[in-house]
């Protein structure tokens, strides 16, 4: 068998002793579109035109998305601290009320 070697396995490895390689001067049937026309490219043309015009409000509808999640969060926030505050001042008038009873049951 007088195998000389594949593209993967070569039958050497020295540059200079492999065989040189060599381009083929016709082109291979079924390689070109005979009739090459633009239609699809205008059609994609014209979705990427659609698509960049619509960047904008997309753009602007994910800022509004945002700013209300801020919005929303500020708002749990405030009611957080609001809470609290009655909190603490339901346990001030807790002990007030606990010291005054106290002073009534000591007198």
């Amino acid at each position: 068998m007088n195998a000389t070697g594949t593209i993967d396995r070569p039958h050497t490895h020295e540059p200079l002793k492999q065989a040189p390689m060599t381009l083929p001067m016709i082109e291979p049937s079924g390689s070109v579109i005979a009739d090459f026309t633009t239609t699809g490219a205008n059609t994609s043309r014209q979705n990427r035109t659609r698509e960049m015009q619509l960047i904008p409000e997309a753009l602007a509808r994910a800022h509004m998305h945002e700013r209300m999640r801020e919005s929303d969060a500020e708002r749990r926030a405030v009611r957080l601290i609001a809470a609290r505050r009655m909190q603490r001042r339901a346990e001030r008038m807790s002990l007030r009320a606990r010291r005054a009873l106290a002073m009534a049951v000591m007198q």
